[in-house]
């Protein structure tokens, strides 16, 4: 089996940050850019991630977002949290631009939206699915809770 296809997001995100922190400067940050509502926060967001747009993924999140992940792993600030997401935006091998987080089914409660979704991407041999929460405040997303977990992808050969 070809070892790329066991290249997980956590991996292509431990090597993206690696090389970004051993550049003693931090990442550029775009300007926050806060949403009417959560709705479109939550729009925005995922739209961000289909079109591979690393500033409007950055651009949602205040200096004291946080990012939770599997494993009790929290991504703090908008350094942190920039950082996570080159994985999404740089292209395969190392990384999962192109993927797609298509909503199935959502709620929300006050300001926090929860979204059971399906993951899909030409690379991908079958879609994975999960959930997210999404806690949004003053028009942006000041958390996020997900259940992703880039070892259960399965890639194409």
């Amino acid at each position: 089996m070809n070892q790329l296809c066991h290249l997980t997001l956590a991996t292509a995100t431990s090597l993206l940050v690696t090389a970004s922190a051993g550049s003693a400067e931090p990442l550029a940050l775009p300007p926050m850019k806060p949403q009417a509502t959560p709705e479109l926060v939550l729009a925005e967001h995922l739209d961000a991630v289909d079109h591979s747009d690393w500033n409007r993924l950055v651009a949602q999140f205040p200096e004291h977002g946080e990012v939770h992940m599997l494993d009790g792993q929290v991504h703090k600030g908008r350094q942190a949290i920039g950082k996570l997401f080159i994985g999404f935006v740089t292209p395969r091998p190392n990384g999962l631009k192109g993927i797609r987080f298509i909503p199935q089914s959502s709620a929300q409660f006050g300001d926090t939206l929860v979204v059971y979704w399906k993951a899909e991407a030409p690379f991908l041999a079958e879609p994975y699915y999960g959930s997210d929460a999404y806690i949004t405040q003053d028009g942006m997303m000041a958390g996020m809770v997900t259940t992703f977990d880039g070892s259960k992808l399965k890639f194409k050969q």
